[in-house]
């Protein structure tokens, strides 16, 4: 990546583009291993796994990019309220999946903590690569 000045939107396409990437291969490899290792629930597992990091990364960078937009005030209730928003659905979901006899419980949890640790180190990359213009 060339250091040069971006807009926001383009640092959010650049953002969301990466992490489809890595999440994607993320979910390949893990949907093969726990295929190899747990048979058809490791592989539903992964791509349920990769699937939520996906959604959680992109509802982040849709919070951040619409609170721009606003003032102070509406950039932190946007982001406050995007976080919040995730927590509960996190916790929904994973109460319904924790239930569901399809899930490797293990193949999960270690496939969303691989896409989650790969789209935070894919969204700092990036912004300490972007020059952004300030405003005056």
């Amino acid at each position: 990546m060339t250091q040069h000045t971006l807009g926001a939107s383009q640092l959010f396409k650049r953002v969301l583009g990466w992490g489809a990437i890595l999440i994607g291969g993320i979910a390949l490899l893990a949907s093969l291993l726990g295929w190899l290792l747990v048979g058809q629930r490791g592989l539903v597992s992964a791509l349920i796994g990769a699937s939520m990091a996906f959604i959680f990364v992109s509802l982040t960078a849709l919070s951040v990019w619409i609170g721009g937009k606003l003032s102070l005030g509406g950039f932190f209730g946007m982001v406050m309220g995007g976080w919040l928003l995730k927590v509960v659905l996190f916790l929904v979901l994973v109460g319904v999946l924790k239930r569901a006899a399809f899930i490797d419980g293990p193949t999960l949890f270690l496939t969303l903590v691989a896409s989650i640790l790969g789209s935070l180190a894919i969204d700092s990359l990036v912004f300490f690569r972007a020059r952004l213009p300030m405003g005056e």
